[in-house]
């Protein structure tokens, strides 16, 4: 007679091991196992409360009877009616009338269901996983004092082979909540990114407009009323030296204008491409700046810059453009090279200097440095900055990489 109890025993936690398979959440899991735990447990409501991975909340999954235990959202694990089981300051709890247990009741619990069910005697055994427990598998009776310690080795027994497919699942589940979060905040940016492009495409168009209004008409203006200037010092009545100052000061901010309308514009970049817009940038402004600086620049890409989006391209230029003028400007530098390399799966472009470095122009060039961070990061490059590893002290390195691989190449 007993043989044959043990098997039947057997063959319930066999079932129950064979009903788990398949179930891919905890509510369906309880439903399917619950009536072959009724079998080796009687119980008028049977739940599995699991444990948050941070330790802090728990969720309730019920059969049987409905509560609020699993109509609450994730609760406080403080406020649980078994919180000294979850936290493993006791191995089980056994109460013949729950309803008026201390254990059950204290202020802060979530104790309403016990009473408004009438759920008297109360099992809960603890779910483990390695020794840590991951939750806890409670049976509940309106009957008072139906449990014994017999039914507590039976119900551990149980959780035993509850526990490693719930944690399985709470792993599962963490890790879908992690990817949808990781994949909204992505899209969120990318969003983000794609939003600041158009509108940073937009603002050079406009920029582009500006510069070819300017040349059009306030240059040509200037132009006008410079030779209408010039014509006036012929004039007897008009002393030259009073009118001559004026027109050097006119030449001047013609000359500053043209300078305007060609960054605004640069029309070497639109023609010719980034390597030849950037070759002929370094070699005007080394002119313009009146210094002796040695410069090189050279070409090791391949081409591949022909083949990146006009948005990209420009952006590239604005990069290295405000490098060279830092170098110039700030660094005092009196040698600088740019080298543009095609790596694997990258464009690689250097641009190096021999001036004071990041410490003596830090406060000068963050603004623009801010300016270089912001353009990288819209079409997707990595941008680093810092010393010059080819000068002994010294020196400025900005080193833009952009991958070949990503969309941004092909279409923005």
């Amino acid at each position: 007679m007993l043989n044959s109890a043990r098997n039947t025993l057997f063959d319930r936690y066999l079932g129950i091991s064979r009903l788990l398979a398949g179930h891919l959440d905890f509510t369906s899991i309880i439903k399917a196992v619950a009536d072959e735990i009724s079998h080796i447990i009687p119980h008028d409501h049977l739940d599995v409360c699991i444990k948050q991975i941070d330790g802090k909340y728990h969720i309730a999954y019920e059969s049987g009877l409905e509560t609020a235990w699993s109509k609450h959202p994730p609760a406080l694990l403080t406020g649980s009616p078994i919180r000294t089981l979850l936290t493993g300051e006791v191995d089980f709890l056994l109460s013949a009338n729950a309803c008026t247990d201390p254990r059950f009741h204290f202020e802060g619990a979530f104790a309403s269901p016990i009473l408004e069910l009438r759920l008297h005697s109360r099992l809960h055994v603890p779910l483990k996983v390695q020794g840590d427990v991951i939750g806890a598998l409670s049976c509940s009776s309106r009957a008072s004092d139906c449990y014994t310690m017999e039914d507590v080795e039976n119900a551990r027994a149980v959780a035993d082979l509850l526990a490693p497919y719930f944690f399985a699942l709470r792993a599962a589940e963490q890790a879908k909540r992690s990817a949808v979060i990781e994949t909204e905040a992505s899209a969120r940016e990318e969003g983000l990114r794609l939003g600041a492009l158009k509108l940073t495409e937009a603002l050079e168009a406009e920029r582009q407009r500006i510069g070819m209004d300017l040349h059009d008409q306030t240059l040509a203006d200037l132009t006008r009323l410079t030779r209408r200037m010039e014509r006036l010092t012929d004039l007897v009545s008009v002393p030259g030296d009073a009118l001559e100052p004026l027109c050097r000061s006119l030449q001047q901010c013609m000359q500053d204008l043209r300078q305007i309308i060609e960054e605004a514009k640069p029309t070497v970049l639109q023609l010719f491409g980034v390597a030849e817009a950037i070759e002929t940038h370094l070699e005007r402004s080394v002119r313009e700046s009146g210094q002796p600086i040695e410069w090189r620049m050279s070409d090791e890409s391949d081409g591949s810059l022909r083949e990146l989006d006009p948005t990209v391209t420009v952006a590239l230029f604005r990069i290295v453009q405000e490098a060279v003028n830092n170098a110039i400007r700030h660094g005092r530098a009196s040698r600088i090279t740019v080298r543009l390399q095609r790596q694997e799966r990258a464009l690689c472009i250097d641009i190096e200097d021999n001036g004071q470095g990041m410490t003596e122009c830090r406060q000068m060039t963050g603004h623009g440095i801010d300016n270089m961070k912001t353009r990288a990061r819209l079409i997707s490059a990595r941008f680093e900055i810092g010393s010059n590893p080819a000068v002994g002290q010294g020196g400025t390195r900005v080193r833009l990489v952009l991958p070949t691989d990503h969309h941004v190449l092909a279409e923005v």
